[in-house]
């Protein structure tokens, strides 16, 4: 259970029959920490929450929670039965994502976001279960996928990433609006916005995606001697290039934001949008480059079926588009209501330095002022009054659409998109990479039907 300082606890109000039932019956709602202790360091590492209550709470961040504990046990399902090399891929992803997740919160100058509360949380409330799962549940899919391209060593991770930006545009468009977590409103790195989502979030999908899959490929290499995704080594020397690659994901990652982003927005000022569709396109035209010249086994022959397991990652990516989808369409923001850590409430007028990746100094609010906050996917309209300086555990309150038909046609066109690049990929390019036994260090040819 929390503990602390308790600042304030708002009791009840008529303002509650504006949401389709009264939030002030939630647990902890209105209730205002400036800080938070624990009861004990299990308690700070892992905490249950009552699931009732977060579904109450937050319904779409209930369903998105556990979807992603689905879709992380489909995809591992997946890379068992298909064999080869695999399996190690689904763990360096899981690695990537807690490195990654972890170096964000430790460090200050990243550490600019709030997840919700959810059923399963840690590392101090600041880490739902199900967020590293997220890196398997894109990059697995993406990468598989991919492979059936038989891209050459240059392209495929830049593809990869694409990819993964392919799977991330719904999750990250509809979770932001439903207020599954929150962004520091004034870090100028996270400033410009696309939906509420930073552009950079793009970036970071797209570079660390493609680092990390370069950096799997490259440890294969050196450890193992090979990279042939069906040649498998010793369990010791997987593991071991699993580890390589989720801990060179991140900084590989970085070096991309050093050698564009960094020079073009922080030194030229010029809007981080350019520069995710600068990157976007220098992988677009890579990648396109090295799929003119296919070589044979790149295409479907004649006679070579699908696979069935190909048909478990499509279940997995109709529930992940499905459920964004859904929560655009039938979903109501306004209802979500988000207890737990956020960007600490303070005066107005403070500010603090960020260190970029180049050394360069940036300011941002070291407060979120509650006064005139003015990003539109959160507000305090379920509270009698904004939470008092110094809080840091509070009530926000998620916002209607504005435009719901808007992100209904973006979502459905991200949908389209995702549905004939997948085709392609799963059912169109070279036959589906499945490795079995004695045959691991080549695909299996599917019988004829």
């Amino acid at each position: 259970m929390l503990s602390g300082k308790l600042i304030t606890s708002q009791g009840s109000s008529g303002i509650g029959c504006m949401m389709r039932a009264n939030p002030r019956s939630l647990k902890g709602f209105g209730e205002e920490y400036a800080n938070y202790t624990f009861k004990n360091g299990w308690d700070w590492f892992f905490h249950v929450n009552d699931p009732w209550e977060t579904f109450k709470a937050q319904p779409t961040y209930f369903l998105s929670e556990w979807s992603f504990v689905l879709l992380g046990a489909l995809t591992l399902i997946h890379a068992f039965i298909v064999g080869g090399r695999w399996k190690y891929h689904w763990l360096g992803c899981y690695l990537h994502g807690w490195t990654t997740e972890m170096m964000s919160f430790f460090m200050p100058d990243i550490d600019n976001y709030w997840h919700s509360q959810t059923t399963v949380i840690l590392l101090g409330r600041r880490l739902p279960f199900h967020i590293p799962l997220i890196y398997p549940t894109f990059m697995y899919i993406a990468a598989y996928a991919v492979a059936h391209a038989r891209l050459p060593r240059r392209a495929e991770p830049l593809a990869a990433g694409l990819v993964e930006v392919l799977i991330d545009l719904p999750y990250d468009i509809a979770a932001v609006k439903f207020v599954h977590w929150t962004w520091h409103d004034t870090d100028p790195n996270i400033f410009d916005r696309h939906y509420w989502v930073p552009w950079n979030s793009y970036y970071f999908h797209l570079t660390f995606g493609a680092a990390f899959s370069a950096a799997l490929h490259f440890w294969r290499r050196v450890i193992t001697g090979s990279d042939d995704k069906g040649k498998v080594s010793s369990v010791g020397r997987e593991v071991l290039c699993a580890v390589l690659a989720g801990l060179c994901g991140m900084p590989g990652g970085v070096i991309q934001f050093l050698a564009l982003y960094h020079p073009l927005h922080d030194v030229f000022g010029i809007h981080t949008e350019n520069c995710v569709i600068a990157i976007v396109t220098v992988y677009l035209l890579i990648v396109w480059a090295a799929d003119r010249s296919p070589g044979l086994n790149t295409r479907r022959q004649k006679g070579e079926r699908t696979h069935w397991s190909a048909f478990i990652l499509v279940l997995s990516l109709v529930v992940h588009y499905g459920l964004y989808l859904g929560m655009v369409v039938f979903g109501h923001p306004e209802n979500e209501v988000s207890i737990g850590l956020h960007e600490r409430v303070g005066p107005c007028d403070e500010t603090s330095v960020v260190y970029t990746a180049t050394g360069g100094k940036l300011q941002r609010n070291t407060y979120l002022c509650s006064e005139n906050y003015d990003e539109d996917y959160f507000d305090f309209h379920c509270l009698s009054d904004p939470p008092l300086d110094g809080s840091e555990w509070y009530t926000i309150c998620g916002t209607p659409f504005r435009n719901r038909a808007e992100y209904i046609t973006i979502l459905v066109l991200y949908c389209v998109l995702a549905a004939a690049v997948f085709r392609q990929l799963l059912f169109h390019s070279s036959r589906t990479l499945v490795y079995f036994g004695k045959n691991r260090g080549s695909e299996v040819k599917a019988k004829k039907s």
